[in-house]
């Protein structure tokens, strides 16, 4: 069953929680490198844990991340580590909170020589499911096989978002994502 379908199988409140990131979000294209960074960090404090669990606290992770801005993130130090474990409107996962810093850090990396984090993805498009697993491995922290492919699917690089069914898919063709644009 596809995310569209599930949706309205859902009970009150979460049904309208995932609804509004169905309608809105997933599998949109983004091009602003802060939200590329922030629905990394969304998908790797994911892991182990369920979708609405993320969606429930995405607002504290935006606060408690500076709005996902990259740079101050890459300059966080230690007082900000203990900061973010302590905090409970994130997860408090010592890997996944260093794994943000980290990977803020490499993304300054990325957009000194590729002038943004997504000339990057950009320039590395297209790519397979398992090549893009393999490059986001060697460049960034907490990556898995699954953490990528939801990453990639949620910001338009690779299909299935939604079915084809799905009134959102026809909005997400007009805006020209790139796993249409092989």
């Amino acid at each position: 069953m596809s995310y569209c379908d599930y949706i309205p199988t859902m009970a009150e409140p979460s049904r309208l929680l995932h609804q509004r990131y169905h309608d809105f979000h997933y599998g949109f294209p983004i091009d602003d490198d802060n939200e590329l960074f922030g629905r990394l960090i969304l998908e790797i404090n994911q892991a182990g844990l369920s979708w609405e669990t993320i969606l429930k606290k995405e607002e504290s992770f935006r606060i408690a991340y500076d709005d996902f801005d990259i740079a101050k993130v890459a300059a966080y130090t230690q007082a900000d580590r203990e900061r973010l474990l302590a905090n409970p409107g994130i997860i408090r996962n010592r890997l996944k909170v260093n794994a943000a810093i980290e990977n803020a850090r490499t993304i300054l990396g990325l957009q000194a020589v590729h002038g943004s984090f997504a000339e990057w993805l950009s320039a590395n498009h297209p790519k397979s499911k398992q090549e893009w697993v393999k490059l986001f491995k060697k460049t960034f922290k907490f990556t898995g096989g699954e953490i990528v492919g939801e990453f990639l699917m949620s910001i338009g690089y690779l299909p299935g978002a939604h079915s084809p069914s799905c009134p959102v898919y026809a909005e997400i063709l007009k805006l020209k994502p790139k796993w249409n644009s092989q």
